[in-house]
This record gives C-alpha cells, structure tokens and sequence, in this order.
C-alpha cells in the first residue's frame, strides 16, 4: 500500500469561495456533508448506499456526482484513513479508488484526499453522548464522520488562506 498517495493539503491550487462536499467512503455506506459557500460550516447531506458495481456509472458514484453538481461544489475531499502513524489503513485503497472514479466523471471539480484519522470513532462518541443510540445510527454516524473530514479541511483551508494572506500583505 506504500504506493498510496498520502492526504493532500489546501494551498496555492484553492479554488477560492465556494461549496465543498466532503465524503467518507465505507464499504456499506458513503456518508456526504456539505459546506457553505464561505467553506466557514460543514454539514451533513445524506448516506449514499454503497454499490456493489465499481464500474464509472455505479449508483453511488451517480449520486455523488449529482451531489457535486446540485450544490455546485468548487471541490470535493474524501477521507483517506491513515493509521496513527500516517501510513495508508486498509480501508486507503477502497477510499483513493473511489476518489479515482469521481475524478473520472468530474474533471472539472478538483477531487481531494483529507486525512480522516478517529473521524468515525469521534462522531460515534459524539452521537453517543448527546443520546444518540447506537441501534440504527450508523448512518447518521457516516454523516457525522463526513462532517468531520470536511471541517477538518475547511479549518485548515482557513488556516492557509489567511496564512498566505499575510504573505502578501492582505492584498488576496
């Protein structure tokens, strides 16, 4: 797996304002959250059941295009899981193939890899502590871990706008 590509960073290549999608790919389930357009909040949309087709036209890679395209989405980021010490987990393969194949049907939209290490586990404590049970809530919980991919990368997307903001003087 060591030929995996690593979590990608926001920087230079930002297309600017605009709505995010980010996905957290399992092998049942595909939970999607969305920003807004000020990439300030991410939220949850939905959760796409995974197909047993991997072909270009699946259902799950359908639906997800139409995600992108009904909220008009400047980028999409997909979770890679990572293990501690940020190698590839095993489920990395299964979630670089399926960015592979949103990449495929959206050129136009830059598809991004977020490290997404403890996202499920934190939003399972999460819902979990607010009352949540546990009986049916596993797709809530994809929602939840894609909410937490994505705010994770809005964070930093912030961080390095306002960083680069700096550099050049607040003239961005």
């Amino acid at each position: 797996m060591a030929d995996l590509p690593g979590p990608d960073r926001p920087g230079a290549d930002d297309p600017g304002r605009g709505r995010r999608i980010g996905i957290d790919v399992g092998s049942v389930r595909i939970g999607v959250a969305s920003s807004d357009p000020d990439c300030i909040l991410a939220t949850p949309v939905e959760t796409v059941p995974r197909s047993k087709d991997r072909g270009p036209d699946a259902p799950d890679i359908r639906r997800i295009v139409q995600i992108v395209m009904e909220y008009e989405a400047v980028e999409v980021i997909v979770g890679l899981p990572q293990t501690l010490r940020g190698e590839p987990g095993k489920a990395a393969k299964l979630a670089s193939d399926f960015a592979r194949r949103i990449r495929r049907q959206l050129p136009d939209v830059p598809v991004r890899m977020a490290d997404e290490r403890f996202t499920t586990v934190t939003a399972a404590r999460a819902l979990r502590e607010s009352g949540v049970s546990a009986r049916g809530a596993r797709p809530v919980i994809d929602q939840a871990a894609a909410v937490a991919i994505l705010q994770g990368w809005l964070d930093e997307r912030s961080a390095a706008v306002n960083e680069a903001d700096g550099e050049l003087g607040g003239s961005r």
